[in-house]
């Protein structure tokens, strides 16, 4: 048995989704159907989603809302789930760290981590847009401002529980150069190493006085757990974890972040592993940002794109076409209206809709049948393309994608080079339909790679491939209606 544990980092809920919560989720659930589509027999496959709740971003966004907290952290919540089901990602786990249980859970870790936990005065810098804290360096070289919300930086001194980092430094370290824990791509494997050399203890906690929406310190009501002693621990406690042994499940096969929280799931939260006597994560996918012709979104600047607006404009598939082939899996990309639409037209529509349509119209003229003998499992294929098993196993989605649609591509030249059309003028029968039935089984090979990466599409092709029933020779017509009606 080979079980696979994906999870995706746990948003706050003081907002609505946005593209990069959009990129965590389709990175992972592209990688979970993959995984699904090529595991053997008794391998299962697990995604964990969830939301982050506590912190005083949430308290005052509820404030401002005129909510209690309770309410306004389920509403965003919902939110939140409704989100990831629009986009059909096929998860198994979803937990709010409001959950009683995920409370305790972590009041248990804590204890479990106590060696490790000392007592100090905090005075230096904190953004509470970002709820972190700012080293002096940090604080010098945004001169007191910080970058992200464009406000100055709070002076505070305060008593907290600092988790100390110093006794983890060498195996994070020797985790990270032996890719025990492989941070992807390779120079976020630099990046984490360069801020784990300079990493200092950390704060977990906070005043109740200052942080009162929060999980209380087991034995220090005065205290509340810091949102990343709250947060990180949920891709354990989602199994289960101190309750219930989870070696079935736990090292996760891949955690999916964007660059952003880098530094928090390769320092803090291996450390948090480590102190409980837990192995690290197996891969930690690290995604770039979505920039908006070149800057980065910003609601000021009124260029957030709205992943909503995008998949209620085209569909869910054509969201995860371009999100998947036309920004890069690692790194900062950009998103405009026209490379979505040029990339739609082009390419799904006329690339991929019209050699389905295409081929089909042929199919129906030349009386061709469905071939119901034909139905291999995406397994069988790893022969004759194994680049793109390669690439899917390394996570690179979006030369995946691009091998993919060099063999669409082929197809649609193979039509105009071989034109069935005219063999079917001469009244060469059986050569024509011996041609479309080389050309359909081709189509059906592209469409087997498609599936982890455009599913709904995927299944509407195999179902104009192979109609009512693959276990009879049916005829091949053309679909109703476009794949992909043109903008």
């Amino acid at each position: 048995m080979s079980n696979v544990y994906l999870c995706t980092a746990i948003p706050y809920v003081n907002g609505n989704p946005h593209i990069g919560h959009a990129m965590d989720y389709l990175l992972a659930d592209t990688y979970a159907r993959y995984r699904r589509l090529i595991g053997g027999a008794g391998d299962e496959v697990r995604l964990s989603a969830g939301t982050d709740e506590h912190g005083n971003k949430v308290f005052r966004s509820a404030e401002r809302a005129g909510m209690s907290v309770e309410e306004y952290s389920k509403l965003n919540s919902d939110k939140f789930r409704n989100f990831i089901n629009k986009m059909d990602v096929t998860y198994t786990d979803f937990i709010r760290t409001t959950d009683p249980e995920h409370a305790r859970r972590c009041q248990e870790i804590w204890q479990k981590l106590t060696p490790h936990i000392y007592a100090a005065e905090y005075d230096g810098w904190y953004c509470e847009g970002c709820e972190s804290f700012v080293t002096q360096k940090e604080h010098d070289e945004n001169h007191g401002i910080c970058p992200d919300h464009q406000k100055p930086y709070e002076h505070l001194t305060e008593k907290n529980y600092y988790l100390r980092i110093a006794d983890f430094k060498e195996q994070i370290t020797a985790a990270i150069e032996s890719d025990q824990m492989q941070i992807l791509p390779a120079f976020r494997k630099t990046e984490a190493l360069k801020l784990l050399a300079d990493a200092p203890d950390v704060s977990i906690s906070r005043p109740r006085s200052h942080l009162s929406w929060g999980i209380p310190v087991p034995g220090d009501e005065e205290q509340v757990m810091y949102v990343w002693m709250d947060a990180l621990p949920n891709y354990i406690t989602v199994l289960g974890y101190p309750d219930q042994d989870i070696s079935a499940w736990w090292p996760a096969t891949a955690q999916f972040i964007g660059k952003d929280i880098l530094r928090f799931h390769t320092i803090i939260w291996p450390a948090i592993l480590l102190g409980l006597g837990l192995p690290l994560p197996k891969h930690m996918v690290t995604h770039g940002h979505i920039l908006a012709n070149g800057q980065k979104m910003s609601k000021s600047l009124g260029n957030v794109v709205d992943p909503v607006e995008v998949m209620d404009r085209h569909g869910l598939d054509a969201f995860r076409y371009f999100f998947l082939a036309h920004v890069d899996t690692f790194l900062d990309s950009d998103f405009t209206w026209e490379k979505f639409d040029a990339a739609y037209n082009n390419e799904l529509a006329n690339d991929l809709g019209n050699l389905v349509h295409r081929l089909a119209t042929l199919c129906r003229k030349n009386e061709v049948l469905s071939n119901p003998d034909y139905h291999p499992a995406l397994n069988d294929y790893r022969d004759t393309h194994s680049e793109y098993f390669a690439l899917m196993d390394r996570f690179e989605f979006t030369k995946a994608f691009a091998y993919v649609w060099q063999k669409v591509q082929a197809i649609n030249k193979a039509i105009d080079e071989q034109k069935p059309w005219e063999l079917a003028k001469q009244g060469k029968t059986a050569e024509v339909q011996q041609v479309l039935f080389s050309l359909v089984q081709q189509l059906d090979d592209v469409n087997n790679l498609l599936a982890p990466l455009i599913p709904n599409a995927s299944a509407r092709i195999h179902t104009i491939l192979h109609p009512e029933s693959i276990t009879t020779a049916q005829p091949i017509v053309p679909p109703a209606t476009p794949l992909f009606p043109k903008a």
